[in-house]
């Protein structure tokens, strides 16, 4: 099956919505080798995924997941997600882990979902427990701290059981350079379905179509963006919005980047490492004792987020309520309540 489609992918051909949800039963069922799966992976990517392949995808995917017990109560505030959906390569320290703890500060039901590091040397998974907060609560522990601290992290392997045949495959197309679809998939396939979502994609060309899957998938408040880089005479992009060059975005909100208290800097401030050297320019960060470069990262994303949260009408406002919340100590002190209330769990 998958074979027969990745010539039709050769040819140029898109996929239907029936050959998507057929090709996912594959690529979640054990009667392929991972290297034909990685296989047809890597033509979709070749021959560049169309919107409709994305939804049909995300959609798929989302029905062989687990579904988190949300109360009523919950279900009804805006939730956020804030997720790059990796693929950069640019070896950035966490900034939307970081901008997930500052919004939760900011009283914003954040379900982040996300994993381990595949194209990264850190993924959210991997920081956040470094940091002290336990990942892998089960769906009714993550459902009860998303109504009682406004943040919940949903490890993807917990909720989405075919990720078990699918995550050699990511691993082996990493090892090969080749990005593929999960790439964009992850922010789209977070169980707890938000109601607003900050994403970043690698290549500003993905800001359209991921925008259109959102709005497809039923996220009614949403910004996709992706920042440029100038580093040794080329270009390159961030699956954030950058403070080292132009912002792409595609919303239904404003996006105005003009007039905030932007720094000079270069991508090697913006730098991380391991897990444990992140989750200490994490804690930084949320202590307020980080004030260069990487602050305004997580600065000029965190205005964003709260543009899309709907906690403030601008980003020049949303910078000042995140650097508010910094200063104030309530970013800190949001992470030591995260983690007693996870590890009590």
């Amino acid at each position: 099956m998958l074979t027969a489609l990745r010539k039709q992918l050769a040819a140029g051909q898109a996929l239907t919505g029936e050959e998507v949800a057929a090709a996912v039963r594959e690529l979640a069922g054990e009667t392929e080798t991972t290297a034909v799966k990685a296989d047809f992976l890597a033509a979709l990517a070749h021959k560049g995924e169309t919107a409709e392949e994305i939804s049909a995808f995300a959609l798929a995917m989302r029905d062989l997941a687990v579904v988190p017990p949300l109360d009523a109560e919950t279900r009804s505030r805006e939730i956020l997600d804030v997720c790059g959906t990796g693929g950069d390569r640019l070896n950035t320290f966490n900034i939307s882990t970081t901008v997930a703890l500052v919004m939760a500060a900011a009283g914003v039901s954040v379900a982040k979902h996300g994993n381990r590091a595949i194209t990264s040397q850190a993924g959210s998974a991997d920081v956040l427990e470094a940091l002290g907060i336990k990942i892998d609560l089960t769906p009714a522990q993550a459902a009860a701290s998303l109504r009682d601290q406004h943040f919940a992290f949903f490890f993807a392997p917990n909720y989405h059981p075919a990720f078990k045949q699918i995550t050699p495959v990511r691993r082996l197309c990493a090892e090969r350079g080749q990005r593929t679809i999960f790439n964009f998939l992850g922010p789209l396939l977070n169980p707890v379905r938000p109601t607003s979502q900050l994403v970043g994609v690698p290549r500003p060309e993905l800001c359209e179509p991921v925008a259109a899957v959102l709005k497809n998938l039923g996220v009614r408040r949403s910004m996709v963006v992706c920042g440029e880089v100038e580093t040794s005479g080329e270009r390159r992009y961030l699956d954030e919005l950058s403070t080292l060059g132009r912002n792409h975005a595609v919303s239904h909100l404003r996006f105005d980047v003009a007039g905030l208290p932007l720094r000079p800097a270069t991508l090697s401030d913006l730098a991380g490492a391991d897990r444990k050297a992140n989750a200490e320019i994490v804690r930084r960060l949320l202590r307020g004792e980080e004030r260069g470069p990487k602050r305004d990262a997580i600065l000029l994303n965190s205005a964003a987020a709260m543009l899309v949260a709907g906690k403030a009408q601008s980003l020049r406002e949303g910078w000042a309520l995140a650097a508010e919340i910094i200063d104030s100590g309530g970013a800190g002190k949001k992470l030591e309540e995260l983690i007693g209330a996870s590890q009590r769990a």
